[in-house]
């Protein structure tokens, strides 16, 4: 029990890690293309301009930096052109992603329900229990991945509070959530004394994730 602990803390504290890394990312998770087209239209003779930000997530860097393995394939050579296109895949990417979102959210609903029934003894619903956990992980780090790789925006974020300062500070406690409710669900049936946490990481995950998706209307 107490390795099983010090392994669950170890995973808590590298999600949180990562997650803080990614939220301190100066980089909007959000669809808000027109300043980045405004400024690709004034590309012509402004070389200078730069295509990229200074700062972007190491997930879109992977795909879409300099030497991300987009660049490889012609169509998304570096160029004012193809950062145009670029910002439409991304538009794409994040109305994808609001929709996941709120399939997320109802999902995550549907297992509160049953999950609340499970922990009162219908133990008949432990198979649908697992079903809907199974539909919540694939939306939820579906939608998350959207965000993650989506390519990067051209204008850097403006000073001060944004709903979307609000939406990341969110994403990283609804994301080591969902984290550490899976990482839990791989020791109750073992230990039994860890329900109560598995059930508040999930309550946590979800309460989070919906205020993510309230402030982002804002």
């Amino acid at each position: 029990m107490k390795k099983n602990g010090i392994k669950i803390i170890l995973i808590l504290l590298f999600s949180v890690f990562v997650n803080l890394n990614i939220g301190a990312q100066n980089n909007d998770t959000i669809v808000n293309n027109q300043e980045d087209s405004d400024l690709l239209n004034d590309l012509s003779d402004k070389s200078e301009v730069k295509l990229l930000p200074d700062k972007f997530l190491f997930t879109q860097k992977i795909l879409w930096g300099q030497r991300g393995l987009m660049r490889n394939f012609k169509a998304f050579k570096l160029t004012p052109e193809n950062r145009t296109k670029e910002l439409k895949i991304r538009a794409y990417f994040f109305k994808a992603h609001q929709t996941l979102g709120m399939l997320t959210s109802a999902a995550m609903i549907a297992q509160g329900i049953v999950g609340t029934q499970l922990y009162n003894g219908k133990e008949n619903l432990r198979d649908l229990h697992e079903g809907i956990a199974t539909g919540v992980n694939i939306l939820y780090f579906t939608t998350a991945s959207l965000a993650l790789f989506a390519p990067p925006k051209i204008v850097p974020e403006h000073k001060g509070y944004s709903s979307i300062k609000i939406h990341r500070a969110l994403a990283i406690i609804h994301f080591s959530s969902m984290i550490a409710t899976n990482v839990l669900s791989f020791y109750i049936e073992d230990n039994p004394d860890l329900r109560p946490w598995h059930r508040a990481a999930a309550f946590t995950a979800f309460g989070s994730f919906l205020a993510a998706e309230i402030i982002i209307k804002f």
